[in-house]
């Protein structure tokens, strides 16, 4: 079969390698979809880690069983299932109070060494993953690249909820990358007025697809003066940063209102991960900064849900899809600003 590996940096090399034996107790999966991440552009500017120079990426996944264990009872030759990187433990602390995406031993399909993903045609979904992963069954009515839609639409659906994102809202979204349209999507579903603050002219004009109340490029406007102008002076009820940049994190602290909530969804650099905010609008203001990370194996399901009811428009959102054999034109494209959700897609079906 053929893998994709990341060979060096910004540089992916596809290889042929043995298909994988069925496990007693696990499935085979054909690989049919792939998103691209944006942890998966991170590593592939980085280059391959040293640790696990042959694992294979992909965590956004949905494909057909092909193959399955002896043992396997739950599954059967023919199902579509949509699946997510977490795989927890099912022991810790966290994992016994239902905080599966903070388990103490998280392990991350095609991230964690020893856990290939889905830049391949075919993968193995072990018992462990299938007990204590996220895989669902897709809705009949979805294919292949709608369904891998639903893992970082899950992550979105996940914030909003902690957030408490309600009608009456007016909501915040600083980046409008996938991830920030996803944001504008699912704030705008749960009744809230959405602003969006989004520097590459590209991508605002991608985000008036998804009709926000406001938008602008903060290279040329002050956001904070701005959201307070829309907002009677008051500020945001949330602010979700939706990118990998510290200034945004400072900038949401002073664009919500007092008791609004701030939530850190996009991640910084590992070589530079801290932040500095005003500790006496937080203090004064009684304001909530909060992080989020991953979700609960049931948001993958309601994504899925929310998926085949049109409630996120996949259409708009899925912008570029390429085979397997274009991957690094595919991440090329994805990294450019001018893509929204990029995919992998795959001919293969049956083991040959």
């Amino acid at each position: 079969m053929k893998a994709a590996f990341l060979s060096d940096v910004m540089t992916f090399e596809l290889r042929e390698v043995p298909l994988p034996e069925c496990p007693e107790d696990g499935v085979i999966l054909s690989v049919r979809a792939c998103g691209i991440c944006g942890s998966d552009l991170r590593r592939w500017r980085e280059g391959p880690q040293t640790t696990s120079p042959s694992l294979i990426p992909g965590h956004e996944i949905a494909g057909e069983v092909v193959a399955v264990g002896r043992s396997v009872t739950d599954f059967k030759v023919g199902d579509r299932l949509a699946v997510a990187p977490d795989v927890h433990c099912g022991k810790c602390y966290y994992c016994e109070h239902g905080l599966y995406n903070l388990c103490d031993h998280l392990r991350l399909i095609g991230i964690t060494p020893g856990y290939d993903g889905g830049f391949a045609e075919y993968m193995v979904l072990t018992q462990e993953i299938l007990r204590n992963g996220v895989v669902h069954r897709m809705p009949p009515e979805l294919d292949f690249p709608q369904a891998a839609l639903a893992e970082p639409a899950s992550s979105v659906l996940a914030a909003h909820a902690h957030a408490g994102t309600t009608l009456g809202d007016t909501v915040l979204v600083m980046g409008a990358g996938p991830i920030g349209c996803l944001h504008i999507i699912v704030a705008k579903a749960r009744g809230a007025r959405v602003l969006v603050s989004e520097p590459h002219a590209g991508r605002r004009q991608r985000a008036e697809i998804f009709d926000p109340d406001g938008i602008i490029d903060p290279s040329h406007q002050d956001v904070v003066a701005w959201v307070r102008e829309m907002t009677a002076g008051r500020g945001a009820d949330v602010v979700i940063c939706a990118n990998p940049i510290a200034e945004t994190q400072a900038q949401a602290v002073e664009a919500v209102r007092k008791r609004g909530r701030v939530v850190f969804f996009g991640g910084l650099p590992k070589e530079c991960p801290n932040t500095v905010l005003n500790a006496n609008l937080i203090h004064y203001g009684e304001i909530q900064v909060m992080g989020a990370f991953s979700y609960h194996p049931t948001f993958h399901q309601q994504a899925l849900e929310a998926i085949s009811r049109g409630i996120i428009p996949w259409k708009e959102l899925i912008t570029h899809v390429f085979p397997l054999e274009s991957i690094n034109e595919a991440f090329r494209v994805a990294a450019s600003g001018d893509a929204l959700k990029v995919i992998i897609t795959f001919d293969s079906g049956v083991i040959r």
